[in-house]
């Protein structure tokens, strides 16, 4: 019998290592509806249930040549059995080289080669039993819609599969340019095929997860940043409500600022990019054509050029309201209560502000304490609320400062933090939180909530405040607890014990695994 490999997990590199199995190839071996499939043992450092993983299932067509820009295809079935024990490329990407080899940095840039065939996605189940109608928990990685890939560390599934005993899925998605660039009126690039891809993982998950015994009424979904504005967009988009069961929004939902744009801003940007590589003039099909033509890089490079403003917290393409996938407006659809009914979980983190602060924002750095001027505070505020105008400017500066110490650069600093992330994450998700009780109390109460089989309604909205600063993180104190830091803590890493966790810290993550397993199972 052949060796199986198995991960064995760095802070910050997965090494594939050979282990001994007593179980039999055939027994990871998994009959899709594409064709077959083998995974592998992995091991789970400390734990008594091991995991079999999937990694790099294709679920899309590659979006190559004449199919950049556009929805991509479902990936035609396979002869013979697919070897799934690796992690797939990740989609082509801005890469982060603010901070060279700064592992707060590093942690969230690319760690497998980029590729525009990037559309596949990762499984990994319980295996100490044979696993019958297990919930589904798919995770949607954020990053600004500009970066992000299933493979990196912090969303390794393997311990929160294992101590749950749910099922763990991820899968990429395009992104930047090659995923939401949008030109109205056109096939060729409609946009939001970034989050098409989403839904074409989860109409997979749908179709095949019984197959890995997972329960196809029970998946879950749940990402943060932009990941979990993804899965807000998949609560209100009609196309993808069937395809899932409940959600959880950590750190973003779709009326966000920052996660999406008009037609009319999508096209203004699309333009832009097309004239800064050199696709001047002509029609749309020829602008797509010629930005066809061009390398990944070469748009990348470009990417950041196309913002109309100089602001923090904000990306340069995103999903854009386009009548079918997005029909409305987010704020139009949470306020009408046109969304899927469902039970929600929700929440933010202490900072969300401080991370951004970082790229841009005057007189802030890592390296130091970030007192800042109250000049600096002034002209920061600009950036951080870039669609004020001067009434909407002074109210912030008013209800931000403190007036018996507005020189005060320790309070300037943390004024800061706290105004990119209210009006960013903060504000935002509680409208959003508080639209969808709202709803959900009206719909009950009028007899359309749905029941389950007790009587009781079905919906519902839960809601966290992640406040634990991790005793091993490499940014500066004055950060606090920062936006994306929680998410180590629900995957479990701080089981690991190569990584230095405390041991409380142990127990915290320990818990959160159990709340967020619990709402997947039952709500």
């Amino acid at each position: 019998m052949q060796p199986f490999p198995f991960f064995f997990f760095s802070p910050f590199l997965l090494f594939l290592i050979p282990s001994c199995s007593t179980q039999s190839e055939a027994d990871f071996i998994v009959q899709t509806k594409s064709g077959r499939v083998r995974g592998f043992q992995v091991t789970v450092p400390d734990q008594s249930r091991p995991v079999v993983g999937f990694l790099g299932i294709p679920f899309g067509e590659p979006p190559v040549g004449k199919r950049r820009f556009r929805p991509a295809e479902p990936k035609r079935p396979w002869q013979g059995v697919y070897k799934a024990d690796s992690y797939p490329n990740a989609c082509f990407q801005f890469v982060d080289k603010s901070y060279p080899g700064f592992p707060g940095i590093e942690m969230w840039n690319p760690n497998r080669e980029m590729s525009e065939d990037c559309l596949y996605l990762n499984i990994w189940v319980p295996s100490s039993v044979k696993p019958h109608n297990l919930p589904v928990m798919v995770w949607i990685y954020g990053g600004g819609f500009y970066s992000g890939s299933s493979s990196l560390d912090v969303y390794d599934g393997r311990y929160l599969a294992s101590v749950e005993n749910v099922i763990v899925v991820s899968m990429n998605y395009r992104i930047g340019a090659f995923g939401f660039l949008a030109l109205d009126g056109t096939s060729e690039a409609p946009g939001n095929v970034g989050l098409l891809d989403q839904r074409m993982a989860l109409q997979w998950v749908q179709n095949n997860i019984a197959s890995f015994g997972g329960d196809p009424r029970q998946v879950t979904i749940f990402g943060e940043s932009a990941g979990g504005a993804s899965v807000g967009y998949h609560l209100l988009s009609p196309g993808s409500r069937p395809l899932f069961t409940r959600a959880i929004l950590q750190s973003g939902v779709p009326n966000c600022p920052w996660a999406s744009v008009t037609y009319a801003e999508a096209r203004r940007r699309a333009t832009h990019l097309a004239n800064a590589v050199g696709c001047n003039g002509g029609n749309d099909t020829e602008l797509v054509d010629c930005l066809r033509g061009k390398t990944p890089q070469e748009l990348i490079d470009q990417e950041w050029q196309v913002l109309p403003w100089t602001a923090l917290f904000r990306f340069s393409f995103v999903p854009v309201v386009d009548g079918e996938v997005l029909p409305d407006a987010p704020e139009a659809m949470v306020n009408s209560g046109d969304f899927k009914d469902t039970q929600i979980l929700l929440g933010v983190n202490q900072d969300e502000g401080s991370y951004f602060l970082l790229y841009g924002a005057p007189g802030f750095s890592k390296d130091n304490d970030s007192l800042i001027s109250r000049k600096d505070f002034l002209a920061g505020v600009k950036m951080g609320v870039p669609h004020a105008n001067d009434i909407g400017l002074e109210a912030v500066v008013l209800q931000y400062t403190d007036w018996m110490d507005e020189n005060n650069g320790e309070k300037n600093r943390d004024a800061m933090d706290d105004i990119v992330g209210d009006h960013n994450v903060i504000c935002p998700l509680a409208v959003f939180a508080s639209s969808y009780a709202r709803h959900h109390a009206e719909k009950a109460n009028n007899g359309f909530g749905h029941l389950n089989n007790a009587g009781n309604s079905q919906g519902g909205v839960y809601l966290y405040l992640f406040d634990h600063r991790a005793s091993n993180l490499a940014w500066p104190e004055w950060m606090g607890v920062i936006h994306g830091y929680e998410i180590e803590f629900v995957f479990g890493l701080p089981l690991e014990k190569r990584l230095n966790y405390t041991s409380e810290e142990e127990k915290l993550s320990r818990r959160m695994m159990r709340y967020w397993a619990n709402f997947a199972r039952t709500g």
